[in-house]
């Protein structure tokens, strides 16, 4: 079994952060740190205090780990950009909110002191002496200090001090991974209670020394163990009154989960999986009522997580299709107005949100992705509601006239007509790029649709019911935050978000089938009708290609994508190359566009596709993909090797053993991630456990009566027996998470991470 922890983060927005900018303004983002690794930074939100993110991210990182950092950050273009203030979230504080801590925080002032990361080697005994004890402390070596000077490193020593006495080590420059290999001793009487303690100090030569960390040594306890040695994790001082700025670097508005969960081996999850897979494969022609009570008690405000575990439980049995199709019929079978349908906050309409979002996020990069980027890139001021436009000037220098309401309406109806050609051109072309799997699924849907609904009246059901899926949740989301899409590195300025806004609202239209309804919401809309009454003919011609899919066809296309590893990331990087050696030595970075795979790492002098590059998203795609290898090193160096020794540790041997650890166990969750069928089954397990008593309820009037908690052993009713199972399924699940290891994940004393004795 295993341990699995993860934190649901949303960064919402601040208020009243101080200026930093000569403006009065900020450029505000943020910089989220786990145990002082950085793994999440915000869109940088220009000129504001009062910043919007809103944004999402799901983090899979190890039991153990101590703090969640949130720092706020003014952003320069010319300078160091500016930290405003923090909120740090420790493990225990988030663990003490079951449902998850929300809500706002004061941001407080960053103490230089309190600053710290990084481990020290440290390796402590107690000798025997002629007179009394002695304590011996032999500083080693540390690793991944916090760089204090310019130069991206520091110039470490360390201070060992004992019942007053004081011994340092030498001072190694440039380096955040420093080898000392220096002991020292004192003196240890009897019955002596003061601690031993280890100070790192970053040495400067004009100003004073900066401090790196300590650590504090229970003198006591080591008299008893004589030995101990290992990597301590370095502390923060503390010693020093906090001051009272709470409140003066404003306030940021979070949301912080964590989910800790006790993944059981394969085998116990087999009972539930077949009978889930058994009772959708049965669909509506079978008894099966399991699918309909589980959204039946399911909750509104977990609907959206139960539907994506599910979903993922399904893919990974290769009956996502039939899952899905099974949900189409349940929501039509209760539907009778073909204007609500789908539009509810169904399992149906969550599940088909997670299954695009899963499938077909690559399709929608290939089709959004280069109207997206033209918007972005012109600019163009567009507003089509003459309540809104704004008159502004034009024309050549000293013949400026002020531009009509009119010629702004036109020049704006002529833009978004442009954009929305463009996009529905590229779609119109796509249906091939589209997965078979995608495909698949929305032929079922339209087929369910046209025999529920049949008839002339109902001709354009079947298409609007596709197009509330891959217009209404898929498409136009994305157009209005193509961040939140990983479209754009950056949020749209005002500007842009209205443009986006406005096309988003046109594809709406066309994905409406030009309704009546749609037409009177918004009437100033209306410059479009021409191109939107040209996109629904369009857009009604590549459902029909969509759909337009057999088994035989189907098939091919997934054994042709098979044969294809889809990427995990994508995206340029710079190559550092450094010629020669010595002091004349020069260096060069050669830009290349690089494609990580679950089977390989590749790359090309062009791009094949524009994805987002950051250093956090490819090293979380690097750990992902690395998981499974069992070749994995255990430590690395994360300098270069540069004439005669190693950058960072000062190591002459070019093939030393590395001076810091790999770090592989967190990462970013992302729709492309490896599916992971314990863990889906495990959290499908949880949420039934949660609506037990539900379930049992049913269980009783289905079964006229029975005690709760008293499965019978021979069948009933066969809709009775299929709970049944279900509810003996639960208990047997239940009973070897009570055998398992029970408590809170092992957590690690304060100072010492990896003991080795």
């Amino acid at each position: 079994m295993a341990k699995r922890s993860s934190l649901y983060i949303r960064i919402v927005e601040g208020k009243n952060l101080p200026a930093k900018d000569i403006t009065g303004s900020s450029d505000p983002y943020c910089i989220v740190k786990v145990d002082n690794e950085p793994i999440i930074r915000t869109a940088t939100v220009w000129k504001t205090l009062c910043p919007f993110w809103g944004e999402e991210y799901q983090v899979h990182l190890p039991p153990t780990f101590h703090t969640v950092a949130f720092y706020v950050m003014d952003e320069d273009a010319l300078s160091r950009d500016d930290v405003i203030g923090k909120v740090c979230l420790t493990r225990d504080t988030i663990a003490s909110h079951p449902k998850g801590f929300s809500g706002w925080a004061h941001l407080t002032e960053v103490d230089p002191d309190e600053e710290v990361q990084g481990e020290i080697h440290l390796r402590l005994e107690v000798r025997p002496g002629a007179r009394a004890c002695r304590l011996r402390c032999s500083v080693l070596e540390a690793r991944d200090l916090a760089p204090k000077d310019r130069n991206g490193a520091s110039d470490p020593f360390v201070r060992v001090r004992y019942k007053g006495r004081t011994q340092e080590t030498s001072i190694v420059k440039k380096s955040c991974y420093p080898r000392w290999n220096e002991t020292f001793e004192f003196e240890l009487q009897e019955g002596a209670m003061e601690a031993l303690c280890v100070e790192a100090w970053d040495w400067d030569l004009v100003s004073r020394n900066d401090f790196l960390g300590k650590v504090v040594i229970d003198v006591q306890r080591l008299r008893v163990a004589q030995q101990e040695e290992g990597w301590f994790r370095l502390q923060p001082d503390q010693s020093k009154s906090r001051r009272h700025d709470e409140g003066n670097l404003g306030s940021l508005q979070l949301e912080v989960r964590l989910r800790d969960e006790t993944v059981l081996p394969s085998s116990y999850y087999q009972p539930l999986v077949h009978l889930l897979c058994h009772e959708v494969k049965l669909g509506m022609q079978g008894p099966g009522q399991l699918i309909p009570l589980i959204e039946e008690t399911t909750s509104t405000e977990c609907r959206q997580d139960v539907a994506t575990n599910l979903l993922k439980l399904f893919l990974g049995q290769g009956l996502a299709k039939d899952f899905l199709d099974l949900l189409f019929q349940l929501e039509l079978s209760r539907t009778s107005e073909t204007n609500t349908l789908f539009r509810s906050n169904s399992l149906a309409s969550k599940s088909m949100e997670s299954f695009l979002k899963v499938a077909g996020m690559q399709y929608l990069h290939g089709v959004l992705g280069p109207i997206i980027n033209k918007v972005f890139e012109e600019k163009k001021y567009v507003e089509l509601d003459p309540s809104k436009v704004e008159v502004k000037d034009v024309g050549c220098s000293g013949l400026h006239r002020p531009q009509t309401e009119a010629e702004v309406l036109e020049q704006s109806a002529q833009t978004l007509r442009a954009h929305l050609g463009a996009l529905l051109s590229a779609l119109s072309r796509s249906v091939r790029a589209c997965p078979a799997v995608v495909r698949a699924t929305f032929r079922q849907l339209f087929r369910r649709v046209r025999e529920r609904f049949p008839g002339a009246q109902h001709e354009n059901v079947p298409f609007i019911a596709v197009t509330s899926f891959l217009c209404l949740r898929f498409f136009s989301p994305a157009i209005m935050s193509p961040k939140l899409f990983h479209l754009r590195e950056r949020h749209a300025d005002a500007r842009t978000s209205r443009t986006l806004l406005l096309l988003a609202k046109a594809v709406q239209n066309v994905g409406n089938m030009d309704t009546p309804a749609s037409r009177a919401k918004e009437a100033w809309m209306e410059p479009l009708q021409p191109t939107v009454r040209q996109g629904v003919a369009q857009l009604k011609d590549f459902i029909t290609k969509l759909v337009d899919i057999e088994e035989k066809d189907e098939l091919d296309l997934q054994r042709t994508l098979s044969l294809q590893a889809p990427p995990v990331k994508e995206g340029p990087l710079f190559i550092h190359r450094t010629k020669g050696k010595g002091p004349l030595m020069s260096s060069s970075f050669k830009k290349l566009y690089f494609s990580l795979t679950t089977e390989a790492l590749s790359f090309a002098k062009t791009p094949s596709s524009k994805c987002v590059n950051e250093l956090n998203q490819w090293l979380s795609a690097l750990r992902k993909v690395s998981i499974n290898n069992t070749g994995l090193l255990g430590s690395y160096h994360p300098g270069v090797f540069r004439g005669d020794k190693w950058s960072c540790c000062h190591q002459k041997e070019k093939t030393s053993q590395g001076c810091d650890k790999t770090r592989s166990r967190v990462t970013l969750q992302e729709w492309n991630d490896p599916l992971d069928h314990d863990l889906e089954a495990q959290l499908i397990y949880r949420h039934l456990l949660g609506v037990e008593a539900m379930l049992w309820e049913r269980h009783r009037e289905l079964s006229g009566g029975a005690e709760a908690g008293t499965v019978p052993t021979s069948p009933g009713k066969v809709p009775e027996d299929s709970l049944a199972r279900l509810l003996r399924v639960l208990q047997d699940l239940c009973e070897a998470h009570s055998s398992s290891p029970a408590g809170s994940p092992p957590s690690e004393p304060n100072c010492l991470l990896e003991l080795q004795t």
